[in-house]
């Protein structure tokens, strides 16, 4: 727990998430990001009189998947209770949820601090979830100068919220909390968990309390949170907040706060309400769900890999650096691309490698510098390259037939032309020589040119025969094969 002027900091997350389904959760209707103002709706997503809500079955199992990754206590009965309030977002003035039996309880989530280098593994923990419950998001308010416009496309889509204990102790556990929860769902194909387009949002609810007590102090509930680097940012300043108010001599009073992000602080907007506020009561148009254990098998087939147990597989595996699968397993896309390459060429260092650097920095370069929101990458189909195309690239170098440098060249050919590794080598004219005799001959040319380089390296000092090296590969263009260069020169130096 870190504390901060003497004071603890706890953290609770309500983390909404979008399900990926091609319609909402109780009709029907479409729903995907983009359309255009209130043009997927139907009577049933506007609360019309004489309408019945139809349960989603594929959200209510991506729910029964999540809490099967998550570690949680999968209920045999789950139902559905109305949660009231009137705001212009629901058009029936309440929202279907679950309150007292929801489809998941308990379950954690894996998270990874930061270690003492960015390549160096840092401490693991797991953070305890109180629930996760299935229920339909509601609309969009944009306010204008004059009033307000609702879009009422989002309203009715099936969202998960994922309720964690008070179990996370700094803003900096909230950012790994988000970001590996994320992972894990995305990898899962349960969600894009896109932020920008509302497809997973936060609320934080933070409290601090003095070193060594265990009373927790009054929660403040924050808002608006639009990003997982402003879920950071916002509890840094409401902490903060929070530690100088108290200092002061003032007492904190439960409310929820909106964070601006561009002035970097937060603002009262309401008192809290509490859960009686709401007139929970069982949804009468809706019976329970019954979740037998043959289905909750058949939906555990079906689940990846977790992300962290894939990084830790690959370390041990394939003897790859904790930095290279960090990048790998913070991607499903990426992973799978790897390990479909591997098939091919079972060379699993050379390969990661060259999917971390030289391809993600195409990818980079392909994406116009635009910036991607906390380290999200951009899919790999837009360079048309394939893993077999990638595999048999290294498998060049492998051979020998292509130096390092000039399979970087190679692959910006094959991302340019969509053409194989071999048919753009053989265009631009870059095949690694390794003919002996005719290194040979050129080497013993670049010993007669650069004597003194000769006798340093005859006197101990080892660098010297780079100069040496430097002069073939520009006789050769390059083209020469280094690890023959430097065995022959060797050799030639050795007899003297």
């Amino acid at each position: 727990m870190a504390s901060v002027d003497g004071y603890d900091a706890v953290i609770g997350l309500e983390v909404h998430v979008q399900l990926g389904t091609e319609s909402k959760m109780f009709t029907d209707a479409p729903y995907y990001f983009g359309a255009s103002p209130n043009e997927l709706t139907n009577p049933v997503v506007m609360g019309m009189p004489g309408t019945l809500p139809v349960l989603n079955k594929r959200a209510i199992e991506k729910t029964i998947q999540v809490g099967l990754m998550l570690g949680c206590e999968i209920p045999q009965v789950s139902k559905w209770d109305r949660k009231h309030y009137y705001y212009p977002d629901m058009p029936k003035n309440y929202q279907i949820s679950q309150y007292d039996q929801p489809l998941c309880l308990g379950g954690s989530v894996e998270i990874e601090l930061d270690g003492p280098s960015r390549n160096v593994m840092g401490e693991h923990r797991r953070v305890s979830l109180t629930r996760i419950h299935l229920e339909e998001d509601v609309g969009k308010l944009t306010h204008v100068a004059d009033g307000s416009l609702v879009d009422y496309n989002r309203a009715g889509a099936p969202l998960i919220e994922i309720v964690t204990e008070p179990d996370i102790f700094s803003p900096e556990e909230a950012f790994a909390f988000l970001t590996s929860l994320r992972n894990t769902l995305q990898n899962a194909g349960i969600s894009d968990c896109d932020m920008e387009k509302g497809q997973m949002r936060c609320d934080a609810n933070v409290s601090v309390k003095p070193v060594g007590t265990t009373k927790l102090g009054t929660k403040v509930e924050l808002k608006n949170l639009n990003s997982i680097s402003g879920v950071r940012n916002g509890l840094r300043y409401e902490i903060d907040r929070q530690i100088r108010e108290l200092k002061a001599g003032a007492t904190i009073v439960q409310q929820t706060r909106r964070w601006d992000a561009e002035a970097g602080v937060t603002s009262l907007m309401r008192t809290k309400e509490e859960a009686q506020d709401y007139r929970y009561f069982p949804d009468p148009d809706l019976m329970p769900v019954r979740i037998s254990e043959d289905w909750k098998s058949q939906l555990a087939e079906g689940l990846p890999e977790l992300p962290f147990d894939r990084q830790r597989r690959y370390m041990a595996d394939y003897s790859l650096p904790y930095t290279v699968t960090s990048v790998l397993c913070s991607n499903r896309q990426l992973s799978v691309f790897f390990e479909e390459a591997i098939r091919q060429h079972n060379n699993p260092l050379a390969i990661a490698n060259l999917i971390t650097n030289d391809l993600l920095r195409e990818l980079g370069a392909a994406s116009s510098g635009s910036e991607v929101e906390d380290g999200e990458r951009r899919s790999l189909d837009s360079l048309g390259v394939s893993a077999v195309g990638v595999a048999d690239l290294v498998a060049m170098v492998d051979k020998g037939v292509l130096s390092n440098q000039m399979a970087k060249e190679v692959l910006s050919g094959m991302i340019a032309t969509g053409q194989s590794a071999e048919a753009v080598a053989e265009a631009k004219g870059l095949r690694q020589s390794s003919d002996s005799g005719e290194i040979e001959a050129i080497c013993r040319q670049a010993m007669e040119e650069n004597p003194k380089a000769v006798q340093e390296f005859l006197a101990g000092n080892e660098k010297s025969i780079n100069a040496i090296k430097g002069r073939v590969m520009k006789a050769t263009q390059g083209k020469a094969n280094p690890t023959l260069v430097d065995q022959v020169l060797r050799k030639l130096l050795a007899s003297g």
